[in-house]
This record gives structure tokens, C-alpha cells and sequence, in this order.
């Protein structure tokens, strides 16, 4: 049996990612410092093959410690949040991501080197392509393109040059996956959120997915959106990311390789909003809507190859969109009702 060290355990995607390297057979030890959210329940905390471990990703020793008697190490810890969230907070998600990276990186050069670690999954993000000028975007085309503008997919882009600077330099093994748009359940009111007003309902700073809901659940009508609502998307089961990160840490094709782990089903905003807006409010209630002045960084398109993953891993990722939001809308009602989002 291996042994999984996941670092931001605790999170979002991590939640899924543990999640499934448990249903795989997989120990696990997971990491989270819970600045984003606090201490969170999670369905897995009570598992024999379960451990957690609350510390800092940065703090070097430790992450060696761990690293040490590990198997292999999935590294997603990472400030992250929506798209007001990259504005709010753009040094902090350059300078804590960096040093998240950084010590991450040192300490499984070490247990590389000294232990029996052999390789790191490095979760990136679709954020690399965000100054892509052609799509789909295929792996291998965010050194090709523009550097992002945003700081976080700037940083992001930077922890895929420290893998490969890792395994130039110190032979260690890697494989980069990028989830793209990724849509669940699990996802709260972050500590130390700023609201943001949309239309008349206040929101803390998130995802498109449920900051929509949020608001068709509080009855807003017209619904706001940001831009114009032709912005494209590709959103992606956080079950389906986990497969997808799980089967790229196994597989010995993932080996020093980079894959985009996505739907190849293209959504635009507007078209998501009026689902959503179907979903809650039915076929009877006329759809109606706002757009609102976008970010700098709404990125216009973000349009994944899908091909190299179905190729080398057999990775598909295969929820619809119908499936997600019938899981989502629920828990965000629920949530929305005991305000904790």
C-alpha cells in the first residue's frame, strides 16, 4: 500500500482528491494550515487510513518530515479563490503561493533523494492560458504564449517551471495536472472574505457556479452577471478532477508529463446562468438578466485539449453539467440557509 502525503487537504479540490485516493486504497496524510476556511468537516476524517496533519506547507521541515515515509506527494496547497479573489488579494497570492511552492519543492528534493518518495503531482491551473490567443489550448502552449496577467496565473505558471527545474536539476520525478473550472460541493464562506455587491445580494468572494445560485436562490431578478455572458468555460466535476489527479499520479505515463484534467464540453457564462436559473426557478418564470462591469482577468475563453489525457491515461472526465448543478444547487440551499455561505 502506498502512502499520499496531499498538501491543502482540507480544501476544495483536496477534499476530492483524498477522497478518491482513499477509494483507491491509498494512505493518506494530508496537510492543511485551514487559514482559507477554518476547520472543516470532511466524510474521510474518521478513516484508519486518514491522517491529518494541521501545519503550514511552507514551514520546510515539516514537509520533509512528512515527505520522509511518503510514497508520493500530491502538492495543491495554494491561496486561491474566484475572480474578485485574484484582484482582492493579488500580492498575497503571488508572495504565500511562491513560498508554498518553494518549500514544497525543497523538502521532496530531499525525500527524493534520501527516502523513498518517487515523484510529485503538481496541481496547476487553466489560469496558464490565460493570455492564449487560439484554442484549444494544448499542453506545451503556456511557454509558447504570453505570460498570464493575473498574478495567480502568473504563479501557477511558475510552479510548472519549478517542477521541471526540480527534475532537470535534482532528477526528481513529476507530472502537472490542470484542472480546469472545477464545480462541487464543499466550498464555504472563506476567512477573512470581502463582500462583494452584485445586483442587490452581497457575496463573499468565490466561484461563478455558486455565486449564481446564491443569487437566483435569493430571488435576484434580472439576474447580474459579470461581462456580457458570452465568456466560455469548460466546467469540470470535482469528482472528475480527482480521477483525473489520482490516475495521473498512478499512471506510468504521467511520468515527467502535463496534462489538462477537463470536460471537452464548452458552457458559456450566459448559458450556465440560465440553467441554473431553470434549475431553481422552473420553465414558467421568464429568464431574465444584467450584465455588470467584468474584472480585469475574466478571461474571455478557456478551452482545454483534451485529447492528451484520454490518450496516455484513458482520463475522461464524463459528469454533465445537468448532474453537477443537481448536486450543487442542493448543498448551496442548505448552505444558504445555515449561512455558511
Amino acid at each position: 500500500m502506498t502512502t499520499v502525503l496531499v498538501s491543502g487537504s482540507s480544501g476544495f479540490i483536496g477534499g476530492y482528491v483524498v477522497e478518491e485516493l482513499l477509494r483507491r486504497g491509498h494512505e493518506v496524510v494530508g496537510i492543511d494550515n485551514h487559514s482559507k476556511y477554518g476547520r472543516v468537516a470532511k466524510s474521510y476524517d474518521a478513516d484508519p487510513h486518514y491522517r491529518l496533519v494541521e501545519g503550514d506547507a511552507r514551514d520546510t521541515e515539516l514537509m520533509t518530515e512528512l515527505l520522509l515515509t511518503c510514497d508520493h506527494f500530491v502538492a495543491g496547497a495554494a491561496m486561491i479563490g474566484g475572480i474578485s479573489y485574484f484582484h482582492t488579494y493579488a500580492y498575497d497570492l503571488l508572495a504565500t503561493n511562491e513560498r508554498v511552492i518553494a518549500s514544497s519543492c525543497d523538502a521532496a528534493i530531499r525525500a527524493f533523494r534520501d527516502a523513498r518518495l518517487q515523484k510529485v503531482t503538481y496541481i496547476s491551473s487553466s489560469m496558464v492560458f490565460e493570455s492564449a490567443t487560439s484554442w484549444p489550448s494544448r499542453e506545451g502552449e503556456e511557454r509558447e504564449i504570453a505570460p498570464p496577467r493575473s498574478s495567480y496565473g502568473f504563479q501557477k505558471l511558475a510552479v510548472e517551471y519549478l517542477a521541471r527545474a526540480a527534475h532537470e536539476q535534482h532528477g526528481l520525478p513529476y507530472t502537472i495536472v490542470r484542472p480546469f473550472n472545477c464545480v462541487g460541493i464543499g466550498e464555504g464562506r472563506a476567512l477573512g472574505d470581502v463582500e462583494v455587491l452584485s445586483g442587490n445580494v452581497k457575496l463573499a468572494m468565490s466561484h461563478v457556479v455558486p455565486d449564481l445560485v446564491q443569487k437566483v436562490l435569493k430571488g435576484q431578478d434580472p439576474l447580474h452577471i459579470l461581462g456580457d455572458g458570452t465568456q466560455v468555460r469548460h466546467y469540470t466535476y470535482g469528482g472528475d478532477v480527482a480521477r483525473g489527479v489520482a490516475t495521473a499520479m498512478e499512471h506510468p505515463a504521467a511520468t515527467n508529463e502535463d496534462f489538462n484534467i477537463s470536460t471537452e464540453r464548452s458552457t458559456t457564462v450566459l448559458e450556465l446562468a440560465e440553467r441554473i436559473w431553470r434549475a431553481v426557478r422552473g420553465e414558467d418564470v421568464p429568464f431574465r438578466w444584467l450584465s455588470d462591469q467584468p474584472y480585469e482577468h475574466d478571461v474571455q475563453r478557456r478551452v482545454p485539449a483534451v485529447d492528451k489525457a484520454r490518450r496516455l491515461l484513458g482520463f475522461e472526465a464524463t459528469t454533465t453539467l445537468d448532474e453537477m448543478l443537481a448536486e450543487v444547487i442542493p448543498w448551496i440551499r442548505d448552505a444558504v440557509v445555515e449561512g455558511r455561505i
